[in-house]
C-alpha cells in the first residue's frame, strides 16, 4: 500500500480497486493523468479535494483507512457504514471488547483518519444532563464539564494520553425520524470540539445488525422490544446520548431500560452516564481478539 501511495504522488491512478478484508469491501476509482498538468473537481465525489494531490491523497485514504491494528479491520463484525467513512461494530454480541484505563469498554467506530471510537462497558455515574435545564452541550452543559473536567483527570496519566480532541456531532435530532441520512445531517451540521462526551442517535441505531426492521429512529421505536436485541448498545438501564431534541430547549435523547429511544428533560432526570473517547491513531494493538474474555490490549506508546 505504501508503494501506491508514493506512486500516486505522480499519477493519479487509473483502475477499479476492490479491498476484500474479511467481509469490508470498498471500491474505489481513478484515472492515469500526470498529476502536474491535471486540474481536477472533486465535488461530486463525496470527498473535499480540490487539486490533484489532495484528492490522490484522500482516494488512498478512503481505499486504505488507517486504523490502530489490522486486528480490528479483520473482525468479521465490523461493518462499513453506508452514510460515513467510517466502519461500525453491529448486532448483539459484537467481538469490541478493548481494555482502555485498565477497564473494560468497547469499540464504537474504526474512523478512516486512524482513531477509534470507544464506550466505556458499563456507566460511571447517574447524573443530570445538565443543571441549568439547557440541552446546549457546547454550551459547556454540566455533564460536558464533568467528563472533560474531573472525569478526565481521575484517569490514568496512560489513558489520558491515548485520547485525542475531536470533532464532536451535536445537532439536534427530530423525534420519529425516519430518513437515517436526514438524521445524521442534522447531527453533523453542529460540532463541538473536545475529549470525551457522549454516543449520538444515529450511532446507537447505526450499532443494529437488522437494518430492515431498525435502520431508522422511527423503525427502532416501532420495534423496540426485538431491536434491543440487535445491538450491543443495549443495558438494562436509562442512559444519555449527546443528541438534543429539536425545537424542544431541555430535552435530550436517551435509551429507555426497555430500549425505547425517548427523550427527557435534562434536569429532571438523573440517567446513567457512558462515557465516549477517541483513541490516537498512533497506537497500536498488541493483543486480544476483542472477545469478552481476551479483548484487545494498547500499546501503552
Amino acid at each position: 500500500m505504501k508503494k501506491i501511495k508514493e506512486f500516486s504522488k505522480k499519477y493519479l491512478i487509473g483502475f477499479t480497486l476492490g479491498l476484500i478484508t474479511s467481509g469490508i469491501v470498498v471500491v474505489c476509482a481513478a484515472t492515469y493523468f500526470p498529476s502536474n498538468q491535471t486540474t481536477y473537481d472533486n465535488s461530486v465525489s463525496g470527498l473535499n479535494a480540490t487539486n490533484v494531490q489532495t484528492a490522490i491523497d484522500e482516494l488512498y485514504n478512503t481505499c486504505f483507512p488507517p486504523t490502530l491494528g489490522d486486528q480490528i479491520l479483520e473482525n468479521t463484525d465490523l461493518e462499513k457504514d453506508s452514510y460515513e467513512c467510517r466502519y461500525f461494530f453491529t448486532g448483539a454480541t459484537p467481538n469490541n471488547y478493548i481494555t482502555f484505563n485498565n477497564e473494560t469498554w468497547r469499540i464504537v467506530s474504526v474512523e478512516c483518519d486512524g482513531t477509534i471510537k470507544i464506550m466505556k462497558a458499563s456507566s460511571i455515574t447517574n447524573d443530570y444532563w445538565d443543571t441549568s435545564g439547557s440541552n446546549n452541550w457546547a454550551r459547556p452543559a454540566t455533564l460536558n464539564t464533568y467528563l472533560n473536567g474531573t472525569y478526565l483527570n481521575q484517569l490514568a496519566s496512560t489513558a489520558k494520553n491515548q485520547i485525542v480532541s475531536k470533532d464532536w456531532s451535536i445537532g439536534e435530532v427530530t423525534w420519529d425520524n425516519n430518513d437515517l441520512a436526514d438524521q445524521i445531517n442534522d447531527e453533523n451540521s453542529e460540532k463541538w470540539n473536545g475529549k470525551i462526551a457522549l454516543v449520538t442517535v444515529s450511532e446507537y441505531i447505526r450499532s443494529n445488525s437488522n437494518k430492515s426492521s431498525c435502520g431508522t429512529l422511527s423503525l427502532y421505536n416501532d420495534n423496540y422490544s426485538s431491536c434491543r436485541n440487535t445491538t450491543w448498545m443495549y443495558i438494562n438501564d436509562i442512559w444519555w446520548t449527546l443528541s438534543s431534541y429539536a425545537g424542544h430547549f431541555s430535552y435530550v435523547f436517551g435509551v429507555r431500560s426497555n430500549g425505547l429511544v425517548s427523550n427527557y428533560d435534562v434536569f429532571n432526570y438523573s440517567n446513567a452516564v457512558r462515557p465516549v473517547v477517541y483513541l490516537s491513531s498512533d497506537i497500536q494493538i498488541t493483543g486480544g481478539n476483542g472477545s469478552s474474555s481476551n479483548p484487545y490490549i494498547l500499546s501503552e506508546t
